[in-house]
């Protein structure tokens, strides 16, 4: 490829970028207005949610449209890929005030986790999609347990299901609540990590999470009357 077309391929990907992350976060934002947010185990959040406490939010990968909207503006940091969906999902939730630490199992991952414990430790909440990004589906990842026994910080469990919604035919059968729909949002306790787990320990606090995530989705399928 001669440098001519490189650099032409190049513009032509920022300006995707800038096109999908201008157009997708007002859309995002308009479906969010006309949601109708019930929140149950809103304690929990208040419980870990004041000024310079953080906690590490951990939900599955099939909720992250909602998610985005209804966790904005609170300074959580989340991490995104540094390949080309990467670079658009971060301009969408820098919008809705999230920060951003760029990196991914296969690229800049010793960066992006460095970030990540230096921003929890100044008090900053972070954010993972425990079965991301690339799943399987709903099976724990241990980036969100590492993060907190490295900072103390506790795991917010939580999973989010609309009433009304479209379910995308991807790996994480993503959900996009229907305009005007009413959402439940449940949140679970807080759960404290030691701090230098073994490989084993870490293994099943994963599979711990994973045993509360799923009671969360059951609850707040029940509410969302929809099947578990």
């Amino acid at each position: 490829m001669s440098r001519t077309s490189s650099w032409r391929d190049s513009r032509l990907r920022r300006a995707e970028v800038a096109a999908i992350s201008a157009i997708g976060a007002p859309l995002v934002a308009l479906l969010g207005l006309t949601l109708r947010l019930r929140i149950d185990g809103g304690e929990h959040l208040d419980a870990v949610g004041g000024p310079g406490r953080p906690y590490v939010l951990a939900f599955w990968h099939g909720r992250i449209l909602p998610m985005t909207f209804f966790f904005r503006d609170r300074g959580i940091i989340a991490i995104a890929s540094e390949n080309f969906d990467g670079e658009w999902i971060a301009r969408i939730l820098r919008r809705f005030g999230y920060g951003t630490a760029r990196g991914s199992s296969s690229r800049n991952a010793r960066a992006a986790t460095l970030q990540l414990v230096r921003d929890v430790r100044a008090g900053r909440p972070a954010a993972f999609t425990l079965d991301g990004p690339r799943g399987p589906a709903r099976v724990a990842k241990p980036g969100a347990v590492w993060l907190a026994g490295a900072t103390g910080a506790p795991v917010l469990p939580c999973h989010i299901e609309a009433e009304r919604s479209w379910e995308l035919r991807s790996w994480d059968r993503a959900q996009i609540p229907r305009p005007f729909s009413r959402v439940h949002l449940v949140l679970g306790a807080p759960i404290e990590v030691a701090r230098g787990l073994s490989d084993e320990a870490q293994a099943q606090a994963c599979r711990d999470l994973e045993a509360v995530l799923e009671g969360l989705r059951r609850r707040a399928c029940y509410l969302a009357g929809r099947e578990a």
